[in-house]
């Protein structure tokens, strides 16, 4: 297998049109490849620059989780700092966790951060959200966000081998008529699911206003953990 290794978009470009194979941290693909059998071109994006980013409000698709720090807002902090262990952290990617990985860690972190994604085709990149990320796989370069004025990020603990644990993201962002609008995201199983509605001052109005969007068909537990988030979330909002 030869493994590609672009400094240049187009160098990637080209890559890509010659049939490489995209990988990340290759902690998830490389068991099937001994499986099935190894390509002919592999594509690795951690000598790009566009791809190793990291910033208040950009982080790259090449970054190891390990990597991503207090550089950018809390909720997506935490949320790579909870993915398996210290050596999964050290080798997997942001990009191999949101398109590779079903459980998708960092995916409610990147939906109540209102991310958009920059992604990599033989014909150029171009920006997309985060639901044809998922659903299409692309060969993901990187996300972009506007800075949240609060985050949060709750996972609950989970057994080795069993479902995937509860995650519920929050942040709070400002929108263009000055007016704070709450995201929320919840991963329940292998569904994540994310909504947003205006704050009030009243943090029971947010919570109605929630228990009427996709959220509100939560099962009691999770729905238990989103209302203690949520409050939390609007305290620190009060405070900020």
């Amino acid at each position: 297998m030869l493994l590609r290794l672009p400094t240049t978009l187009s160098e990637a470009q080209r890559y890509l049109a010659e049939g490489a194979v995209p990988v990340g941290g290759a902690t998830l693909v490389w068991a099937l490849w001994q499986r099935d059998g190894f390509p002919e071109q592999a594509m690795s994006l951690r000598r790009l620059p566009q791809a190793n980013l990291i910033g208040r409000e950009a982080l790259g698709a090449a970054v190891l989780l390990h990597q991503v720090d207090d550089r950018v807002p809390e909720v997506l902090r935490r949320a790579a700092a909870t993915v398996g262990t210290g050596a999964v952290r050290r080798t997997a990617t942001v990009g191999g966790n949101i398109v590779g990985s079903t459980l998708r860690c960092l995916l409610p972190a990147a939906l109540v951060l209102d991310a958009r994604a920059t992604v990599l085709d033989p014909d150029g990149t171009y920006e997309t959200d985060l639901a044809e990320v998922v659903a299409k796989r692309h060969v993901l370069l990187g996300l972009r966000w506007r800075d949240p004025v609060v985050s949060g990020y709750h996972k609950a603990a989970g057994d080795a081998g069993g479902p995937p644990p509860l995650v519920v993201a929050t942040a709070v962002h400002t929108d263009d008529d000055g007016r704070h609008r709450l995201f929320v995201a919840v991963r329940d199983g292998y569904d994540t699911t994310g909504e947003n509605t205006l704050c009030h001052e009243d943090p029971e109005q947010v919570l109605q206003a929630l228990d009427r969007t996709t959220l509100g068909s939560l099962a009691a537990p999770a729905a238990d953990v989103v209302r203690r988030e949520v409050t939390g979330i609007l305290e620190r909002l009060a405070g900020h």
